[in-house]
């Protein structure tokens, strides 16, 4: 994880639902809520460009800036598309500790070239392109490397170092 987290200040709405929604959205604002640590939901608005561009980075935690005075580190907890798929319609931020252990999704990054993949016909095909680990806030990793020069025709999870602090609940045996 880096060192800073991303910080994007964020306007509180106090009307909700699809109708102030899609207006938000027309004017270039994303709808968003915020919840946890014993905290009552808060709906909330941030400038679409900033958020979309801070996500494709890779920030899993993000830092708030609520309005004049509020201030919340927030986990990425879900996104929601439009019916096509291909837009973020809605976020939900929750409110985390960075010393909190969370369950969240990593990209896998592959690196190298396999031995196999040399020969004649042969591809590399992977199941999956992240991984759930657990982990404190503070260590959640933009990415866990694969490194693919050490496998041989297959690959599990017990194969993959992941970083300090980090852990996986699934089966080591699984691919």
């Amino acid at each position: 994880m880096s060192s800073e987290n991303p910080t994007l200040v964020a306007e509180p709405r106090e009307k909700t639902g699809s109708r102030y929604s899609q207006r938000l959205r027309k004017a270039g604002r994303l709808p968003a809520v915020v919840y946890g640590q014993g905290d009552q939901p808060e709906s909330i608005s941030l400038d679409a460009e900033d958020i979309l561009k801070t996500l494709h980075g890779g920030a899993h935690v993000i830092d708030l800036k609520i309005g004049k005075q509020k201030n919340a580190t927030c986990l990425v907890k879900d996104l929601q598309f439009g019916c096509l798929g291909d837009d973020v319609i809605h976020i939900d931020f929750a409110r985390v500790n960075l010393d909190q252990e969370v369950s969240v999704k990593v990209s896998l990054e592959f690196i190298g070239e396999a031995p196999e993949t040399k020969k004649p016909g042969a591809i590399f095909r992977s199941e999956q392109n992240d991984l759930e680990v657990i982990c404190k806030v503070r260590a959640i990793p933009d990415s866990i490397r694969v490194d693919l020069s050490t496998m041989e025709t297959s690959l599990t999870l017990a194969d993959i170092e992941l970083p300090p602090g980090v852990r996986c609940e699934a089966d080591p045996a699984s691919p």
